[in-house]
């Protein structure tokens, strides 16, 4: 495991007045600039615990005139029993408690709405967030004669996609807002909360684009790191390919895989599947690629949605390998058979066909794996769960798309 993470985001403390202090800045092992926070009602979503490192939470603790290990008792409470309410917090005496709930702190965790098991033993949450928009997150267990060896959590990083890939069921569903660092950290909690296992990877590969939520995403990232205890290894960040973010996400020399949703060997047929695709051509994504290779000695894995009669042909095997060539060594290629979703004009090719296009690349020296299809009766192509409940297309909050700014995120070495 590195050290290399995201700095811990500052904030400010209110506590009621007869135990007001002065206000501290939450310390980290980089220099920030202190923003203060104004004082908030009990409902702002800034006081959440969960996303907290054990070092902010002593901090808390002593902005509240408690002794520094109360906040590693919060840490613990939080991250190893996964309380969900500050009032089950036994360990801490009920003044803290009350306090913490007066100044309109709160634990971070959102009720599970809906569950949808398959046969194959992966589950699908529903969780329903504060403002009661619906996010998903799928957890996917391995197992041998042993028991559960593996357990991926693939968490959601935005309320829907506004990218609107053409096979996506989450693009079909709209686009709302963000998710929030603990509103990320809370689904590899619920995932473990259902199976009663601990997570041993995760994948940012639910519902939204990770690199347009990118703040969010790495200070997600530092925490399940360093409080959930999942190791960078563990972990893949995917996209679709925003501008200017591979090279940003580079620069924190992360050593969690960088998944990049490839879909197509040429610009024009990218296009046609991957809308957003015109704005950031295929030979400055593969450049992009290229330089995240050499800047972090990580390979890039390219995800392959085969379509049938779209981008599954041998013609574009030879394009795909050719590509690849061009732009160097250190990629891997995963074929991922598509996962019907309700009003599709796609279609799932054959195993024979998903074999023949392996076989071709394997040929051409490129590394090909084909992902297992999971949870096909549970509806877990990203967005089908969701958009049973959700009749309504979502309505962006805002028209600007463009990836969250990344003011307040930093590396600690």
């Amino acid at each position: 495991m590195t050290a290399t993470s995201t700095a811990l985001i500052q904030r400010v403390c209110s506590v009621p007045v007869a135990r007001a202090v002065r206000t501290r800045a939450l310390a980290t092992a980089v220099n920030l600039s202190t923003t203060p926070t104004p004082r908030a009602s009990p409902a702002d979503s800034s006081r959440v615990l969960l996303g907290l490192s054990e070092a902010e939470l002593q901090q808390l603790a002593l902005d509240f005139s408690q002794q520094g290990y109360r906040g590693k008792q919060l840490h613990q409470l939080i991250y190893k029993r996964k309380i969900k309410d500050i009032q089950d917090f036994s360990q801490v005496p009920l003044a803290f408690r009350n306090e913490l709930e007066e100044a309109g702190w709160k634990v971070g965790r959102s009720p599970i709405y809906n569950t949808v098991t398959a046969a194959d033993g992966t589950v699908k949450l529903l969780i329903k967030l504060e403002d009661n928009r619906l996010i998903e997150t799928v957890g996917i267990p391995v197992q041998d004669e042993k028991g559960l060896t593996r357990l991926t959590a693939c968490v959601s990083s935005q309320v829907g996609c506004p990218l609107r890939c053409s096979f996506c069921a989450t693009g079909k569903g709209g686009f709302s807002r963000n998710l929030k660092r603990h509103e990320i950290v809370e689904q590899v909690l619920a995932i473990e909360e259902i199976f009663k296992h601990r997570v041993t990877n995760v994948v940012f590969m639910g519902m939204g684009e990770p690199m347009m939520n990118l703040k969010s995403v790495l200070e997600a990232h530092q925490c399940l790191n360093k409080d959930v205890q999942i190791g960078q290894r563990m972990m893949t960040i995917s996209t679709v390919g925003v501008p200017n973010t591979i090279k940003r996400l580079a620069s924190h020399k992360l050593q969690s895989t960088l998944a990049v949703s490839l879909h197509a060997p040429n610009q024009k047929l990218r296009e046609t599947i991957v809308p957003s695709a015109k704005a950031y051509p295929l030979s400055a994504l593969m450049k992009d690629c290229s330089d995240y290779f050499n800047e972090t000695s990580r390979r890039v894995s390219f995800e392959y949605a085969l379509l049938a009669g779209v981008n599954d042909g041998v013609e574009h095997t030879r394009e795909l390998a050719d590509l690849l060539h061009q732009w160097g060594k250190g990629y891997h290629v995963n074929l991922i058979p598509f996962n019907p979703i309700e009003g599709s004009e796609y279609k799932r090719p054959s195993k024979r066909a998903v074999q023949a296009f392996a076989a071709a690349l394997e040929s051409g020296k490129i590394t090909v794996s084909t992902r297992q299809t999971r949870g096909l009766d549970a509806d877990a192509a990203c967005g089908q769960l969701r958009n049973k409940f959700q009749k309504s297309p979502l309505v962006s909050e805002s028209d600007n798309l463009q990836p969250e700014p990344e003011a307040d995120v930093a590396v600690a070495f």
